[in-house]
């Protein structure tokens, strides 16, 4: 039984590398892009955040018998419940008139790319519950 000569597939093409170069620069940015893409997902996730503080101040705030200080330690407690390392420099705006209140809160998302810590806010505000005879 005869065997067929191998061949080689460097002398048919007439190149004679080992590899290629282009996985060097391809696979870098396809893992910044990944990671783009995750740092989207936590910015998503940290804007929600945002939003159940605001929103939980602010249904203190709007109560017949709420304050504006009753509001930061229910958007205080909020935070805290929610955990995590989500939200860098937080910041809560709260006023409270005799007919309308009004809650800001301002943060920044945790950065997975450097530079890339993206502010994650919300505002909401409705009137003041009150009792009418």
């Amino acid at each position: 039984m005869k065997l067929a000569p191998h061949r080689d597939s460097r002398r048919r093409t007439g190149h004679d590398d080992q590899g290629s170069a282009e996985p060097l620069f391809i696979l870098p940015l396809v893992f910044v892009m990944l990671l783009g893409v995750i740092q989207v997902g936590v910015w998503a996730h940290a804007q929600h955040r945002v939003q159940v503080i605001s929103s939980q101040a602010l249904a203190t705030a709007r109560a017949y018998d709420g304050s504006a200080a009753a509001a930061y330690e229910q958007a205080e407690q909020a935070r805290e419940q929610l955990g995590g390392g989500v939200l860098h420099q937080v910041d809560v705006r709260i006023d409270r008139g005799a007919a309308h209140a009004r809650v800001r809160v301002g943060a920044r998302a945790v950065s997975l790319l450097p530079g890339a810590g993206l502010p994650v806010a919300s505002e909401v505000s409705g009137p003041v519950e009150r009792l009418t005879p």
